[in-house]
């Protein structure tokens, strides 16, 4: 290339680059939005990003971490081969240890985003992250206290059979190049020009003495980091409002029915409405306490976790449109799945 081509094209600098980064640009707009329109909720929305990120911190800086030293070392490629080769037996015990995770829907984020950089087939990490924000251990002794050991269970049940039939079902779509290749650009491998080992050489333990992994492990994780940072800043964000705008009994009120359509009308409701699970179980215990139908509390808890608005956005932040618009379907579909047959099961 001539030089005068090259000074055609130069590269932005790096602080055009944050200038102009939409996403940044977005979380500024709002802010400001907030100081203006309502300065009362401004501190509390900031408050609740930063408590946010110090909540998932140790994820996110363990995951790219992860993924920045697999690219560098060489490691992504075993890892990917093991994966591909058992993964029917990765499903199953990818939807088991998600129901039982301790880990939110945005918290477990940067763990696939990580999973997915080192090569891991989608099919596993779908079935991790779809039955993760269900279930953990503090949940499951909270709604045990909250609503009762038969809902838990069903809960519990449903976060992993959800995990399995979501890991399943990308399996048999492993053969789409979307699938094989589920990331954004932002996160795809290491970015342009990181110089990443070849599959064909040995694992190098002890990367950073070679200059040019060294600075594929920094370039890597410079660029995951800041990717992820930037995208949770705006979902954490929208949350915090979410949170202080939507009132619990305004979702009691739309949950109020006990016909059939409330079951798919609480999955939907689940989208708009976030209520995070500890929240959700003294509504939803209200809400079987006079009559309502059990079946409806549990699709409503279940799409709240997996498909509401900052799940999903968060979710959109990692992957291309195809294993989004996936995600969201597997997720409406389980929820729906679930209160039915969980309504069908206290009918008896």
């Amino acid at each position: 290339m001539s030089e005068l081509a090259y000074r055609e094209d130069p590269q932005p600098a790096p602080w055009l680059r944050f200038k102009l980064d939409r996403v940044i640009l977005a979380v500024l707009v709002i802010f400001a939005g907030l100081v203006i329109l309502a300065p009362a909720q401004a501190l509390p929305s900031a408050g609740f990003v930063v408590e946010a990120f110090f909540t998932i911190l140790p994820f996110l800086v363990v995951s790219v971490a992860f993924a920045a030293g697999a690219k560098a070392s060489g490691l992504d490629q075993p890892i990917a081969a093991v994966f591909r080769k058992n993964q029917v037996t990765a499903i199953i015990l990818a939807a088991f240890l998600g129901s039982l995770s301790p880990f939110c829907s945005c918290g477990v984020i940067p763990i696939i985003a990580g999973l997915l950089q080192a090569g891991v087939p989608l099919a596993p990490v779908m079935a991790f992250w779809i039955a993760s924000p269900l279930m953990d251990p503090e949940m499951f002794i909270l709604l045990v206290g909250g609503i009762g050991l038969e809902f838990t269970l069903a809960k519990l049940a449903a976060a992993t059979l959800i995990g399995l039939a979501a890991g399943f079902t990308v399996y048999a779509l492993r053969n789409l190049q979307t699938v094989r290749d589920p990331l954004k650009a932002g996160l795809s491998a290491c970015g342009t020009g990181c110089g990443a080992p070849s599959e064909t050489e040995p694992v190098n333990w002890t990367f950073w003495r070679d200059s040019d992994r060294a600075r594929t492990f920094m370039t890597s994780a410079r660029e995951t980091g800041w990717f992820l940072f930037k995208w949770l800043a705006l979902a954490f964000l929208i949350e915090s409002l979410m949170v202080a705008y939507v009132p619990p009994q305004l979702v009691a009120d739309w949950l109020g029915g006990t016909d059939w359509w409330v079951i798919p009308m609480a999955s939907g409701i689940g989208i708009p409405a976030y209520l995070n699970g500890y929240a959700a179980i003294p509504l939803v215990r209200g809400l079987m306490d006079i009559g309502r139908l059990p079946g409806a509390g549990l699709a409503f808890m279940i799409a709240g976790g997996v498909t509401s608005i900052p799940a999903a956005m968060a979710v959109y932040v990692a992957v291309n449109r195809t294993v989004f618009s996936i995600y969201l379907l597997l997720g409406v579909s389980g929820a729906i799945a679930s209160g039915f047959a969980y309504q069908i099961y206290t009918s008896i």
